[in-house]
C-alpha cells in the first residue's frame, strides 16, 4: 500500500518532457505575477482607478490640491465666515470638428454674443476660433456661473462642451482686502497668493499635488495594466482670522466715510485687545475686490497701509517717550516745567510748539494736554541718549513685529544712531520725541499703546487664531508677550495722563458717554525734498477704551487730509468706532 501512495504522489511530479516543464513553471510564474498585480490594482492604487472611473474632474481634484480657505468670526459666538473661499465655475469649449460650416460658425457666435453681449472685434475672434475645424478643446469663455452654462447648455450649440475648475472666491468682496490678499498666477501659469494672508501663508495653503505616472496608448488612451504610479494631492491648509466680522464692517465702512469726508488720500484703523494682542479689526484704504483685483487702476491698492506704510507719527509718539520717563523716574506726572515757547541749541534753527504757542508752566499731565513740543523735549534730555535709544527697541520701533501677513515693514529709527556727546540727546532725539525724524507703522503705534493698557507688556500682534491641516492637525495660536516695557505703576500713571489729554486736553471729541476714554492726537509735518510741508499733514489717534479697564485699543490714520487738525478728522472716527465696540460687547459703563 505504501509503495501505491508513493508511485500516486510521483505522478505528480514534472515529466521528463522539458518542454512541457517549462511551460508549466511560465504558467504557475504568471499566475502569481497577475494575482500580485490585481491585488496591486485593487488595494493600493484604487483612489487612481476610482478616479479614473469617474471621470475627469475627480480625477483632477485628486491629482491637484483644494487650497485651503480663510476665515473671519463672529468673536462672541465664535461662528466663523468665510473671507476666501474655493468655488466651481465653468469653462466653455467647443469641439470644432462639429462645425461643419461657416454658417454654422456664425449662428453660433451670434447666439454667444446675445449672452456675453461681444462687440464686433470680439465676435471675429470667436469665429476664427471656432472655424478651426479640428481642435477637440477650444476654449472661448472662462470661469461662467453656473446659471450661464446652464443657459448656453439649453440651446444646443453644436460642439458646445463645458469643464468645470475650482477658483479662488472672495465673499465679502472689498471687506478685508488688504488682510485676505488674493491669489494670482505666476509666471508658469500657476496659482499663488499675493499680499496679506494668501501671501504669508501661500505654501501651507496651496497643499502638494499629486503625481500620475504611466503608459498611453497611441492614441492617448491610459493603459491600466502598464506600471502606472499615482500619488494623491494633500490639500492645503485653513486659515481662521482673529477678525470679527461684524467689527471688521463697521470699522472699515466708518473710515471710508471720514477718508471720502476729509479728502484723504489714504487711511488706516487698527483696533486691538490689548492684553492679548488680538487684532479685531485691521482697515487699509483705498481697497479692492479681490475677486477683480486685475482691474485695480494703481497697485499701491494691494499694499496693506496699517503695516506696509510707515510715517512720522508726530504727538501720538508723545505718550510713548513720557512712559519711558515716568518708567526711569525722571519725572512724573506733576513734575513742573515752564514753557518759553521754543528750545534753542539742540539743532540748528530753535524747536518751536505748534502755531508758536506758549504755555508758561505746567506739569507733565499739562505737556500731553496741550501737546507740548518742548516739554517732550525737556522729557527726552532728563532720560539721556542711552535711556531714549533703549526704550525706542524695547516698544520694537524699526523692526517688524512678526504679523503673519506678506508685505510688513519696520519703519525706521536710523537717526537715533547718531553719536552724542556726554549721554546728551542730539537733535535727532529731540524731534523723535514728539514724533518727527521716526518712522512707524500704525500697527507699530497701536501695539506701543497697547503695552500702556495692559501694564506694560508689549504684546506681539495676534491676527492668526488657528491653522488647521488636510491631516486633521491644529496649530493653535497663544498670545506671545514679547517684553516688559513698563511697570504697572508706569502703564497705571500714563494711562491717567492719557484719561486727562481726553478730558482737559485737545482731544475732548474722543469722549464717549458713560465710560472713562484716554487718547492722544498727533498731526504731523510731512517731509518731502524740501523739508516739512505746511499744507499736507498726516492724522493719526490713538485710544485707549475704558481706559480705566482697558478692553480695546484703537488707531485712526489718514494722509493729507484737508482739514487742518487730527482731533476733527481722527478722533471723531475713534469715537464712533469705539462706542459701537464698547455696545458690541455689552461692556457695562463706569461712570454718569
Amino acid at each position: 500500500m505504501m509503495n501505491a501512495h508513493v508511485e500516486k504522489r510521483e505522478s505528480f511530479k514534472f515529466s521528463g518532457n522539458w518542454r512541457l516543464n517549462f511551460l508549466y513553471f511560465c504558467f504557475v510564474i504568471l499566475a502569481i505575477a497577475a494575482a500580485a498585480r490585481l491585488f496591486y490594482i485593487a488595494v493600493y492604487q484604487h483612489d487612481f482607478y476610482l478616479a479614473i472611473a469617474t471621470g475627469s474632474h475627480e480625477l483632477y481634484s485628486k491629482l491637484f490640491p483644494e487650497r485651503g480657505e480663510v476665515f473671519i468670526r463672529d468673536s462672541r459666538t465664535n461662528e466663523n465666515y468665510p473671507l476666501a473661499m474655493n468655488r466651481d465655475y465653468y469653462a466653455l469649449y467647443f469641439d470644432t470638428t462639429k462645425i461643419k460650416d461657416d454658417e454654422t460658425a456664425s449662428t453660433t457666435v451670434a447666439k454667444l454674443a446675445e449672452i456675453f453681449n461681444y462687440d464686433t472685434a470680439r465676435q471675429a475672434v470667436v469665429f476664427s476660433q471656432l472655424n478651426k475645424r479640428t481642435d477637440l478643446y477650444e476654449i472661448v469663455e472662462k470661469k461662467l456661473e453656473d446659471n450661464v452654462m446652464k443657459k448656453i447648455e439649453a440651446m444646443n450649440l453644436p460642439g458646445a462642451n463645458f469643464s468645470r475648475r475650482s477658483y479662488r472666491f472672495y465673499p465679502e468682496n472689498v471687506m478685508a482686502s488688504a488682510v485676505s490678499g488674493f491669489v494670482g498666477k505666476d509666471d508658469n501659469d500657476v496659482d499663488v497668493g499675493r499680499y496679506g494672508v494668501e501671501g504669508y501663508w501661500n505654501k501651507e495653503m496651496s497643499g502638494s499635488g499629486g503625481l500620475m505616472v504611466g503608459a498611453r496608448s497611441a492614441k492617448g488612451s491610459l493603459i491600466p495594466l502598464q506600471d502606472w504610479s499615482f500619488e494623491r494631492a494633500a490639500d492645503g491648509a485653513d486659515v481662521y482670522l482673529t477678525i470679527d466680522r461684524t467689527l471688521q464692517y463697521k470699522a472699515c465702512e466708518r473710515l471710508r466715510a471720514g477718508m471720502v469726508e476729509f479728502g484723504a488720500v489714504s487711511a488706516a484703523l487698527i483696533m486691538i485687545e490689548p492684553d492679548t494682542g488680538v487684532i479685531r479689526a485691521m482697515c487699509s484704504l483705498p481697497d479692492y475686490n479681490p475677486n477683480e483685483y486685475g482691474k485695480v487702476e494703481n497697485s499701491e491698492a494691494f499694499n496693506n497701509s496699517a503695516i506696509f506704510r510707515a510715517y512720522e507719527p508726530g504727538s501720538i509718539m508723545k505718550p510713548i517717550v513720557m512712559a519711558a520717563g515716568v518708567n526711569e523716574g525722571v519725572v512724573s506726572p506733576t513734575s513742573p516745567f515752564h514753557d518759553s515757547g521754543e528750545r534753542v541749541g539742540l539743532c540748528d534753527t530753535p524747536i518751536q510748539n505748534a502755531d508758536d504757542k506758549k504755555y508758561g508752566d505746567v506739569n507733565m499731565t499739562g505737556v500731553l494736554e496741550n501737546s507740548i513740543n518742548t516739554g517732550m523735549v525737556f522729557v527726552a534730555e532728563k532720560l539721556g541718549a542711552e535711556k531714549f535709544r533703549e526704550y525706542f527697541s524695547k516698544y520694537g520701533f524699526g523692526v517688524k513685529t512678526g504679523i503673519p501677513l506678506d508685505s510688513e515693514v519696520g519703519g525706521t529709527v536710523e537717526s537715533l544712531g547718531k553719536k552724542s556727546k556726554s549721554g546728551k540727546i542730539t537733535c535727532e532725539m529731540a524731534t523723535a520725541s514728539f514724533g518727527q525724524g521716526v518712522m512707524a507703522t500704525p500697527l507699530q503705534m497701536v501695539m506701543a499703546y497697547g503695552a500702556i493698557a495692559n501694564g506694560g507688556k508689549l504684546m506681539k500682534p495676534m491676527i492668526v487664531d488657528e491653522v488647521v491641516y488636510a491631516d486633521g492637525h491644529r496649530e493653535k495660536t497663544k498670545p506671545q508677550e514679547v517684553r516688559r516695557v513698563m511697570d504697572e505703576r508706569t502703564a497705571r500713571l500714563v494711562s491717567g495722563m492719557l484719561g486727562s489729554v481726553i478730558e482737559n486736553g485737545h482731544s475732548a471729541g474722543g469722549r464717549i458717554r458713560g465710560y472713562y476714554i484716554g487718547g492722544k492726537t498727533g498731526t504731523a509735518q510731512i517731509a518731502g525734498s524740501g523739508g516739512y510741508s505746511e499744507e499736507n499733514t498726516n492724522h493719526s489717534f490713538v485710544g485707549i477704551a475704558p481706559v480705566d479697564d482697558p478692553k480695546f485699543v484703537i488707531i485712526v490714520k489718514f494722509e493729507k487730509p484737508k482739514a487742518m487738525w487730527a482731533e476733527s478728522t481722527a478722533t471723531p472716527v475713534f469715537h464712533d468706532v469705539a462706542e459701537f465696540a464698547l455696545r458690541y460687547y455689552q461692556i457695562p459703563p463706569t461712570r454718569k
